[in-house]
């Protein structure tokens, strides 16, 4: 089968797997730089609890972590009284619910680029940003982003990579809903599991070039960022 003729619903999952990819990148790069950096300055005896959190999904089965996110997000768990105040039933099934479960799922994939290169920040352009009177956050912002640029690009698109691959914490967190819920690696296992090789053939193509090019793409972006 070529890319010609594909379906609506495989345009549609494709679709779906781009669009929750880049929005948990923006939400990942937004609120995990500023983490990493918080944890990486933060004491010994800090880190020691704030690390292992921050990388507990790759070793963690996406399921465990879709299961206990499908009870605290679902209808009947402890954030019920929002969905009452906001007229909605749960976030579960959706793809908002989606986006939650694949920033924490893919939280590690910012938290490793961003560790090695904040690691790596002298303490001399900090303290004449002080000396010139800048806040440690004004310094943040005019010293480190600068200087780590190149991994804060490697990180966000390790982010998007990961996440068009992601399975395991969507089958739990959002189902199959075509057109919003239903991502192409959803798809795919739909179609191996109905012995639809040839459309599982072009789907998983699909995908491998897309990763592939991405991680192209982390190869020379960051080098060309210095």
């Amino acid at each position: 089968m070529s890319f010609l003729e594909m379906n609506v619903e495989e345009w549609q999952a494709i679709l779906v797997s781009l669009k929750l990819a880049g929005v948990t990148t923006l939400i990942l790069v937004g609120l995990g730089v500023p983490m990493t950096w918080f944890v990486v300055r933060a004491k010994k005896k800090y880190r020691l609890i704030m690390e292992p959190l921050m990388i507990l999904p790759v070793v963690l089965p996406p399921t465990v972590l879709g299961f206990y996110l499908l009870l605290f997000l679902g209808k009947n768990g402890p954030l019920s009284f929002i969905y009452d105040w906001l007229g909605v039933d749960t976030v579960a099934f959706t793809f908002e619910g989606l986006v939650i479960g694949s920033c924490l799922y893919s939280l590690p994939f910012v938290f490793f680029p961003l560790k090695n290169v904040f690691s790596n920040v002298q303490r001399a352009p900090l303290e004449l940003a002080y000396t010139l009177g800048d806040s440690p956050s004004r310094a943040f912002f005019r010293v480190v982003i600068p200087l780590c640029r190149g991994g804060i690009i490697t990180a966000a698109i390790f982010v998007f990579a990961h996440t068009l691959g992601e399975f395991g914490i969507i089958m739990m967190l959002g189902g199959n809903i075509s057109g919003e819920t239903k991502v192409a690696s959803v798809l795919l296992y739909e179609h191996v599991e109905s012995f639809r090789y040839e459309k599982a053939n072009t789907l998983a193509f699909i995908l491998l070039l897309m990763s592939f090019s991405l991680m192209l793409l982390a190869q020379f972006i960051p080098k060309w960022a210095k």
